[in-house]
């Protein structure tokens, strides 16, 4: 077996066994189109990482490129350490020890559940279907084992696959939007049952999610993709408060844009002026802050609430329209300043009229400052 080494450097370097898959450099391209720019990443031992993005951005193809199914332009991939996939060496599907999730849980209909579990399994009968039982048990499913896949509905087909893609005991699962099938009220449920058997049988996992809730659920590290690329890798928390540029912070949330000038390194806005670091003299910015962070008080003397450090300075607004959603409720205002509007969240009902006067601040502890783009 090839080991790693590209260049040189050490593809899925670190402590031994730690890295379970790596890529380095990844591309790809379709009759010419880029669907995969040098991509480059890391899976650890016990690791849940997400592949975010939105649809076509190569996130699909990327988790093809793991499973082998599909093979790079260029570049390479590791399995603990061993070279897969590179321009001279491409180890097929099978040889890969990996285990597979997909939307359409693609069980076999002509087996029981039961044996659709114990059917990847190298072992004596006996065995095999010893650890199916096992593993339907754990995720609830041990009464149905007798049944056919038409016979269950979606969240328990879900239950069997996961359960037969884990049987094997693989090192590494890769999982292609596993729970889009399924309706809110089981979704929860089934993605902590998930999460839990991969930690306890310390499998490395790959999934492929479209959605920030789920990824920032069932994640140790993102990595957010964008036209091929992976433009920010990060646990949940950090990617969350710490946003590589706008466009990841508006796909974690809505947002707020306020445009800004820079003078004097500080960018001059409607609520006082922000540090913009080394931006240059007289550019252009978007200060963002979400809607659950700006604050607002009433008009109680038109006066407004003194500057602060953490607050800036106050602008006044009006309300436009106000909405209860469920367990919060999103006021937009348009600002005196310059007409533009904005959204707040608040939790619970908060319905005041249209016309209503506010002053609005944005704590500067809670506001990301980038180049505006066009």
């Amino acid at each position: 077996m090839e080991m790693v080494g590209i260049g040189a450097g050490r593809l899925g370097s670190g402590a031994a066994g730690e890295v379970r898959l790596a890529f380095a450099g990844v591309s790809h391209a379709y009759d010419g189109a880029l669907v995969l720019e040098d991509v480059s990443l890391e899976l650890r031992a016990g690791e849940v990482v997400s592949l975010l993005g939105p649809s076509g951005c190569g996130k699909s193809t990327l988790l093809k490129i793991a499973a082998g199914v599909e093979r790079q332009s260029s570049g390479a991939v590791a399995i603990d350490g061993v070279v897969v996939s590179k321009a001279t060496r491409h180890l097929p599907p099978e040889s890969r020890a990996i285990g597979l999730v997909f939307q359409d849980y693609a069980l076999f209909p002509h087996l029981r559940v039961v044996d659709n579990v114990a059917f990847g399994l190298r072992a004596p009968r006996p065995e095999r279907e010893r650890r199916a039982r096992a593993l339907l048990d754990r995720v609830g499913m041990g009464r149905h084992e007798d049944k056919y896949p038409h016979q269950l509905s979606g969240g328990e087909q879900q239950r069997v696959a996961l359960a037969r893609a884990i049987a094997p005991q693989p090192r590494i699962l890769l999982m292609d939007e596993p729970f889009s099938g399924l309706d809110d009220r089981l979704r929860d449920g089934v993605r902590d049952e998930t999460l839990d058997i991969l930690k306890e049988e310390g499998t490395a996992a790959l999934m492929v999610t479209h959605e920030p809730e789920e990824a920032m659920r069932m994640s140790d590290r993102i990595a957010l993709m964008r036209n091929g690329r992976i433009v920010q890798q990060a646990a949940p928390y950090d990617i969350y408060n710490a946003p590589a540029d706008k466009q990841a912070a508006m796909f974690f949330s809505d947002i707020n844009v306020i445009p800004g000038v820079v003078r004097g390194a500080e960018a001059e806005t409607a609520f006082g002026r922000f540090p913009t670091g080394s931006r240059p003299e007289g550019a252009e910015v978007e200060v963002v802050i979400r809607p659950q962070h700006l604050r607002m008080d009433f008009d109680r003397n038109g006066a407004g609430p003194l500057p602060t450090a953490r607050d800036g300075v106050a602008a006044l607004s009006r309300v436009a329209r106000a909405r209860f959603v469920g367990d919060q409720s999103i006021v937009e205002l348009r600002l005196d300043h310059d007409g533009s509007t904005l959204k707040a969240k608040v939790p619970g009902v908060f319905l005041p009229r249209p016309g209503t006067p506010f002053w609005l601040t944005a704590p500067r502890d809670r506001c990301f400052v980038f180049p505006r783009q066009g």
